[in-house]
């Protein structure tokens, strides 16, 4: 079954901006990481992002997280370039489909991935969204990807189909 859902926000990230320690604060960069429209390649990643082809992060290469679980009551502003995802999703809770295959069918086409792990939140939440922030994602800090296919995601309105269901055990 196909529901309709939001993509919020896009970021591609060429830069590992959250390397050493929290107390020294984020890593410089360039300041607009978003984006309208995202190339996503099977296998790879997000063209243009610092996973891309990695080896390392073969499984772990796109990062989707849910808009309703933004920790907004610590900071309103709070997007993807503080939680350090990829892709804002309002309308879905990612967070339950570890395991499962999901498509999201927008304007360009469907584009497949496989949702393999949650991305736990980690010290560095307390410093780009404020004391309190990684506590407050807990469970709900998005989950890992691979696609499974090629395509384009674009902001906006966008079909979304779980179409292989094996939700996580806890």
């Amino acid at each position: 079954m196909t529901t309709e859902v939001e993509v919020v926000e896009l970021l591609v990230s060429a830069s590992h901006r959250l390397a050493g320690r929290p107390a020294d604060g984020p890593a410089d960069g360039p300041r607009d990481e978003s984006r309208q429209a995202v190339q996503v390649r099977r296998g790879l990643g997000l063209v243009g992002d610092r996973y891309y082809g990695r080896p390392a992060h073969k499984d772990a290469s796109v990062t989707f997280m849910a808009a309703e679980n933004l920790p907004r009551r610590i900071d309103p502003a709070v997007g993807l370039r503080h939680t350090r995802r990829n892709v804002l999703l309002r309308g879905v809770d990612v967070d339950s489909l570890v395991g499962s295959t999901i498509v999201l069918d927008g304007p360009a086409g469907p584009v497949a991935f496989a949702v393999n792990r949650p991305a736990r939140p980690c010290a560095w939440m307390d410093v780009t969204i404020g004391p309190g922030a990684q506590r407050a994602l807990r469970g709900k800090g998005g989950v890992r990807c691979t696609p499974l296919s090629d395509g384009v995601l674009v902001l906006g309105r966008t079909g979304f189909a779980v179409v292989d269901a094996h939700p996580r055990q806890d």
